[in-house]
């Protein structure tokens, strides 16, 4: 039975190199996405790989919408096996001026959408008895921070917590949960810009992360190759965040 890969955020950059990733290896998928015209594209882009391919515009901070695409996918395509919670805002603000708002809406959409779509897509998971993977993308900004990156940093410190916590809540329904926590992941299109050497520096792989590295770590996850690894947090971030840096005078 083909397995079926659900993913938010779709419509773009990591999203839909996720998204891609998995039609290449014979998941039908449902992606999730708030830009109806992106997520169209990314339909266009699936087809020569997979004939169940789906989409839906949803806000995922939305209970109702998640709910309606979720059930959709499983009536449509037969069941849910996967998730991978990719969809997610940023607003950067001087912290002093920062909104309640603003911040509210960046943890809604970031650590509210991952719970919600996480939660239906359980329930299904739990009625199909035969277990799932859920990937949560997180980020290293959970651990780390530049100036007024407070709303986006929490959600996504959240959401590391609420994988560990949703690892154990599920283990029994053979529900593995794991997170990815990616550095500087380059989502713009390959011909319009080239990094300094001062950028791929930074790295000690020497280069600048790619979507593609981001959706081979699901791939990964997902598989039974996977089956021992659940409430862990992998970061993929070229070794970024374990070297030290210096400032120059």
């Amino acid at each position: 039975m083909r397995k079926i890969a659900v993913i938010t955020g779709g419509g773009q950059g990591i999203g839909r190199a996720i998204a891609l990733s998995f039609a290449q290896e014979g998941y039908g998928i449902s992606i999730a996405d708030i830009h109806q015209d992106r997520g169209l594209e990314t339909i266009e882009l699936l087809r020569p790989f997979t004939d169940d391919a789906l989409f839906m515009k949803v806000d995922v901070s939305k209970n109702e919408e998640v709910e309606q695409w979720m059930e959709r996918t499983s009536s449509l395509l037969g069941s849910i096996d996967v998730l991978v919670n990719n969809a997610g805002i940023m607003h950067n603000t001087d912290v002093l001026e920062l909104s309640a708002e603003q911040f509210q809406r960046v943890i809604s959409v970031n650590l509210g959408g991952t719970f919600h779509c996480s939660q239906a897509a359980a329930r299904i998971m739990k009625a199909q008895e035969r277990g799932g993977a859920i990937i949560n993308l997180s980020s290293t900004r959970a651990v780390m921070s530049e100036p007024n990156t407070e709303a986006y940093s929490a959600s996504k410190g959240g959401i590391s917590a609420l994988t560990h916590a949703m690892a154990i809540s599920l283990g029994g329904y053979g529900i593995r949960v794991n997170a990815i926590s990616p550095g500087w992941i380059e989502v713009r299109n390959a011909g319009s810009f080239s990094h300094t050497e001062t950028d791929k520096s930074q790295h000690p792989v020497g280069r600048v992360g790619r979507p593609e590295d981001v959706a081979e770590a699901c791939l990964y996850l997902a598989s039974e190759k996977a089956g021992f690894i659940t409430g862990q947090n992998l970061t993929i971030d070229g070794g970024m965040t374990v070297k030290m840096m210096y400032m120059e005078e």
